[in-house]
């Protein structure tokens, strides 16, 4: 038997009981809400080679992703984006890169898993 989309996320850290109870306990609109996030992420998607002169648009793209992790407690996204957050608005530029860095891999398994199991 197949491990469970829900299951399988919390391994990688997310709160699924915690979106859930965000959404009144309402697991199918959660699930629905895991695809919109997906597709923020790949929207919205940052890169840690971005330049100086873009910064305004990085703040907006990790303020998205940030919010859309809050919301349905994708932790390990949540916190990342904001700590890069943080290190954007103090100006420390190359912390945030370091930051997205770290992130990337982390947010990629979690898009993935979710993306197994929405066929």
């Amino acid at each position: 038997m197949a491990v469970n989309l829900f299951e399988e996320l919390k391994v990688l850290g997310v709160d699924v009981d915690g979106g859930i109870r965000r959404i009144n306990g309402n697991d199918g609109l959660y699930r629905k809400l895991l695809g919109t996030f997906v597709k923020t992420i790949k929207d919205k998607y940052v890169q840690p080679d971005f330049s100086s002169e873009e910064c305004e648009q990085v703040i907006e793209r990790a303020h998205t992703i940030k919010g859309a992790s809050g919301n349905l407690s994708i932790t390990p996204v949540f916190e990342a984006y904001t700590e890069i957050l943080n290190h954007l608005r103090a100006g420390r530029i190359d912390m945030a890169r370091q930051h997205i860095e770290q992130v990337i891999p982390v947010q990629e398994k979690i898009v993935q898993c979710i993306e197994q199991h929405m066929d």
